[in-house]
């Protein structure tokens, strides 16, 4: 949507953070434009100055939401001294993320609001899937990981794994934590690629997050 000269981008950022607040708190399907404008105290018409109808706000969300993945990622794999310890901090980010969102979010996004969705699976399937398959090599590299394994396979396994935690028909939210789903399933994938080098420093490092 193109700006107009009354537009400001801080409104537009303060309108994003808001809908991004209540998303996390309440889910996406029982947030209106109204819960947004009161929240943020502002008109409704002023949001349709940024944002011409719920989808165009949500798909601006799930874009922010992917970068800010991305760079946190980035973050991750760069001060991380081998591949565990990569896998084992994002595990903690995962845990933190999914900690603070409505079990019912990503149900939504998927059901009512598949453009936005698709951006989120493009992620997925762009950077998330290539942020795997680096960690593998680099594991195997460093002796961590057992050798002669399926990259390409493994990789999207470990991808459909996370897709699967947030089926909310799999793992319904009132019985299942979608936080411990999630970390339950990075750490099985770990356990199981992981050579008799790579399994003594994962009990060590857990040792360390069992003490902290």
């Amino acid at each position: 949507m193109e700006k107009t000269k009354t537009e400001d981008p801080l409104i537009e950022d303060r309108i994003l953070e808001t809908a991004r607040e209540l998303f996390f708190r309440n889910g996406i399907k029982s947030v209106t434009m109204d819960d947004i404008a009161t929240y943020q105290g502002i008109s409704k018409k002023t949001i349709y100055q940024y944002y011409k109808d719920k989808n165009a706000l949500i798909n601006s969300f799930t874009r922010n939401q992917t970068k800010c993945q991305h760079e946190d990622m980035c973050l991750i794999r760069k001060e991380a001294d081998n591949a565990i310890q990569e896998l084992l901090e994002s595990m903690k980010y995962v845990g933190q993320f999914f900690s603070k969102i409505n079990p019912g979010m990503f149900y939504d996004l998927r059901k009512y609001h598949p453009s936005a969705w698709n951006i989120f699976k493009k992620f997925k399937e762009d950077e998330l899937i290539g942020f795997i398959e680096e960690n593998m090599r680099k594991g195997v590299k460093q002796g961590l990981y057992r050798d002669k394994l399926n990259i390409k396979i493994l990789s999207r396994l470990r991808l459909e794994q996370i897709e699967l935690a947030l089926d909310p028909k799999k793992f319904p939210p009132d019985q299942f934590s979608i936080v411990e789903v999630q970390l339950t399933m990075m750490e099985h994938f770990l356990q199981g690629v992981v050579t008799l080098k790579g399994h003594r420093l994962l009990n060590k490092y857990n040792n360390i997050i069992e003490e902290e």
